[in-house]
């Protein structure tokens, strides 16, 4: 064989490629060669020097390994069902003078798996407490942890200093939750990825227990007999309360024709209770309480129920408008002019019966005219129910006498 290369000696077609492949598939090394003639192929593994196959013999005990040649020009080296430690660089040799070889590398792969056991399950943690989340995931290359709420709210991350920052993402093995108030409990994702799909995720929740507390939006009801009512009361309480109603002198409220209980979920740990009352009678006149009770301990919150007066025509003729919209200040001068049409009413007359109020004059003493307000202004007060602009209207409809001057 003379020096250098001739037409008929042998040469690579290309060069040798590198091969990445997913632990438990199949990897392919091919390897094209131009005019071999007599010359021979081997395959090697480079770093243990193993020699796998000479030509389409196979020489090592791996089952997985064969060797396939297309038209002596293809010589393939075909690996099944690759394990980790496949990994590393092969070698296409030709047995010239000198030798001519090609290498490339496996990378084996695998896709990430969460560590159960080194990993967090659901935590309890209290008001003001700490909870640590770990997530620990195997795989190659090394996976990346990352956290989110499942409801995508924003993780808060306190730092020093009192210092806080809002995170839709975070990354790291440990996610800590110092000084966790309630509106953090809810459900994690810890999500383990490393380029090779799928990522893996895994759910925790977390949940914050504290003391039941209780908010009631309106103390003090009033309506008149015979209609429909309903109180309610807002609860906050982790774990799940017991949330009941009582009258003020601790009878408990079950659920019958007169009363109906529901509760409305507001979030995870928030409810709205209402208690609905049919046909208020004189009894239902008294102090309700909303009760909320876990192992935490129990809070309540108290509402009273007083009468509104309504005549009875108020109640009985649907047609009238029993809400009229306020006059203007015309007619509210209007009416509060003595007539020159006729004589003064006299509020003794014993068929008259206007809802008696203090004697509006400029000869009034200021006795007289401090009691007028007050009870103006007592209504003005609870005129935020439409039944009481209703009773502020009639007492401006009233016959008040003003005397001659």
């Amino acid at each position: 064989m003379r020096n250098g290369y001739s037409a008929f000696e042998p040469a690579f077609l290309g060069s040798l490629k590198n091969v990445t492949v997913v632990q438990g598939k199949d990897a392919n090394f091919r390897c094209m060669v131009d005019n071999l003639g007599g010359h021979r192929i081997a395959w090697i593994k480079v770093d243990s020097k193993a020699i796998l196959a000479i030509h389409d013999n196979v020489i090592t005990n791996n089952q997985r390994l064969t060797v396939t040649m297309n038209d002596k020009v293809t010589w393939t080296l075909h690996i099944r069902t690759v394990e980790r430690a496949d990994q590393g660089f092969y070698m296409c040799q030709i047995n010239t003078e000198p030798m001519k070889m090609q290498m490339a590398y496996l990378e084996v792969v695998i896709p990430p798996d969460i560590i159960s056991n080194e990993t967090s399950g659901d935590l309890m943690v209290p008001e003001g407490g700490t909870a640590k989340l770990i997530c620990k995931a195997k795989g190659y290359p090394k996976p990346t942890i990352t956290w989110r709420k499942e409801d995508g709210s924003p993780i808060i991350i306190k730092e020093g200093q009192g210092g806080k920052r809002k995170v839709k993402l975070f990354e790291g093995e440990i996610l800590t939750l110092s000084k966790i108030v309630r509106s953090e409990m809810g459900a994690y994702f810890c999500i383990a990825s490393n380029g090779v799909p799928p990522s893996v995720s895994k759910r925790v929740v977390v949940l914050v227990h504290f003391h039941p507390l209780i908010q009631v939006p309106n103390q003090m009801v009033a309506a008149p007999k015979g209609v429909d009512l309903t109180i309610e009361c807002s609860s906050e309480a982790s774990p799940k309360a017991i949330n009941y109603w009582t009258r003020e002198t601790g009878e408990m409220i079950i659920k019958n024709d007169k009363y109906r209980m529901d509760e409305e979920i507001l979030s995870h740990y928030g409810i709205r209770m209402k208690l609905h009352i049919r046909n208020v009678s004189t009894r239902d006149y008294t102090g309700y309480k909303c009760i909320s009770q876990n192992s935490m301990g129990s809070t309540e919150g108290t509402i009273h129920i007083h009468e509104i007066p309504y005549s009875n025509s108020d109640l009985d003729d649907p047609t009238r408008d029993r809400f009229p919209l306020p006059a203007d200040d015309n007619d509210i001068e209007n009416r509060h002019r003595p007539s020159t049409r006729g004589p003064p009413v006299d509020h003794h007359h014993p068929h008259h019966h206007s809802i008696e109020t203090p004697s509006l004059s400029s000869s009034s003493s200021s006795q007289g005219n401090y009691g007028a307000l007050s009870s103006l202004s007592f209504l003005l007060v609870l005129g935020c129910s439409a039944v009481f602009h209703r009773l502020m209207i009639m007492i401006l409809n009233s016959h008040v006498h003003f005397p001659n001057q």
